[in-house]
């Protein structure tokens, strides 16, 4: 017997259809995988059958959980099933984390409140779920004190906490590394069990397959193909499907531009960041050229995002200095953000945002449509609060807005861990002819060690002891140095 049915759920924005009807089951103990491009409908699907579509959007169809049959027309059906039959991991985790709670409370609140567990106890499956999701040293953090993928695995352990049989994980992988996502895959395989159900949206390529169970292809709310996960993934049918796996970042060519040489725009020596008494990393030293793409990787936690604040002046380093071109404006210096929720106004409409944006610097309006175009956006998504929106979407929009301001430096913080293979590559080969035609120093960071080996001119692998490692062709610093990031530590 399936633990839930959704029979022909549809989404619809006013007189636009962004879901056509389609339906689908979770059967006991096999895993159910939406797969798509960003924007193709995934999680609003997964809002519609939890009855938390945002404002505006209207959703028809049925879902039956158990022995109950809701209409996806009536969300309030819904609300008490949340936590105790169904169970939601946001791709946001900064929605879904109280800004002014401790990791460790945010776990024990939803065992206490929802299993209704003493206190103590709660306190202690919270350090435990904890535990066993690499977060011992993150429990007394606040979620600003965590990195992207600390944050989201606080979200994971706060989703499973409720003890739902059915969990709704809304790309659930985005920003962590390979070890972190085969961990997160397990947990919830585990987690579900034999007799849980467990529906991922995910553009992860390698997270649909680890998963297995069944999978749905979805793309402009569509199903394109649907089967078993493992029978698609060995001889796809739908030409969307074949370009989209096709299109992962380990087949991309080489990238063969080079920076132009001249004076660094960037330089950093001997850099070290810590946090309280814990060291992020040390000794570090770089210099990024005008027109140069420099990749920074590592595991989630390693420092990769605080390097970048460091040399932005967002962080106060520990010890060693930065050194910027002293003729670039301020504004110069920008920062692709990793969750780019936290960097648009929420109840600000994304069009009046990048029109403050563009009355303040005095950037030409007509340089939005373009890079609209570029981006493959939409023109409508102006008309939207940010929670309206994808996150994949809301990034890209977030690059337009970097790109409105000439920057002479990025600092693109996994700038694609939202996007779908396609709009990936899409957007990283726009990051690079930026760079390279229009003189931009940019810093990529990434944990994904083939985007990284097939894009950047120079590599920086951070891991436990950090350091910059050999160079090619000279293009580099004298300190920082290239290595193929296959062999990174």
């Amino acid at each position: 017997m399936s633990l839930l049915k959704a029979e022909d759920i549809s989404v619809r924005d006013g007189a636009h259809t962004l879901l056509s009807p389609l339906s689908l089951h979770l059967d006991p103990g096999e895993p159910l995988v939406i797969l798509g491009e960003t924007g193709s409908g995934k999680s609003l699907m997964a809002q519609a059958i939890m009855g938390i579509l945002p404002d505006g959007l209207a959703a028809k169809g049925r879902v039956a959980i158990g022995q109950r049959v809701l209409s996806a027309a009536a969300p309030e059906g819904f609300r008490g099933l949340w936590g105790r039959e169904i169970g939601v991991l946001p791709q946001e985790p900064w929605l879904s984390l109280d800004p002014l709670m401790r990791a460790r409370g945010q776990v024990a609140e939803t065992h206490a409140l929802v299993r209704g567990l003493p206190a103590a106890e709660a306190r202690q499956r919270a350090v435990a779920d904890l535990n066993d999701l690499g977060l011992a040293g993150a429990a007394a953090r606040y979620p600003h004190e965590l990195s992207g993928g600390m944050a989201q695995r606080v979200a994971i352990a706060a989703a499973r906490a409720g003890g739902a049989r059915i969990v709704i994980a809304d790309e659930p992988t985005k920003g962590l590394d390979a070890s972190r996502r085969d961990d997160v895959a397990r947990l919830l395989l585990d987690e579900m069990g034999q007799t849980g159900g467990l529906l991922v949206i995910t553009h992860d390529l390698a997270l649909a397959r680890r998963m297995g169970g069944r999978l749905i292809v979805l793309r402009a709310g569509e199903v394109v193909e649907s089967g078993a996960t493992a029978q698609v993934f060995a001889a796809p049918g739908a030409a969307y499907t074949k370009s989209l796996f096709a299109a992962d970042p380990e087949n991309w060519p080489k990238r063969t531009g080079a920076g132009r040489g001249g004076d660094p725009v960037i330089r950093a020596q001997d850099l070290a960041v810590a946090r309280g008494e814990a060291r992020i990393f040390e000794d570090v030293s770089l210099q990024i050229r005008a027109g140069e793409v420099f990749g920074v990787t590592g595991p989630s936690g390693c420092g990769k995002s605080s390097l970048g604040d460091a040399l932005l002046g967002l962080l106060a380093p520990s010890r060693g200095q930065v050194l910027r071109d002293p003729a670039d404006r301020p504004t110069a210096f920008q920062k692709l953000y990793q969750d780019p929720i936290a960097a648009f106004p929420r109840k600000r409409r994304i069009g009046d945002a990048i029109a403050d944006l563009l009355k303040i610097t005095g950037c030409p309006a007509s340089g939005v449509a373009p890079l609209l175009d570029r981006l493959g956006l939409d023109p409508v998504l102006l008309s939207r609060l940010p929670g309206s929106v994808s996150g994949g979407e809301l990034q890209r929009l977030s690059l337009l807005r970097v790109l409105l301001r000439a920057p002479a430096f990025i600092f693109a913080d996994e700038p694609t861990s939202r996007l779908d293979p396609i709009t990936q590559a899409r957007v990283i080969s726009l990051l690079t002819d930026t760079a390279e035609q229009e003189g931009v120093a940019l810093m990529l960071v990434s944990h994904d060690h083939a985007l990284i080996g097939n894009t950047a001119d120079n590599v920086l692998a951070l891991g436990p002891a950090a350091a910059a490692v050999p160079a090619g062709e000279g293009r580099a610093g004298p300190v920082s140095r290239r290595q193929e990031p296959s062999r990174a530590t």
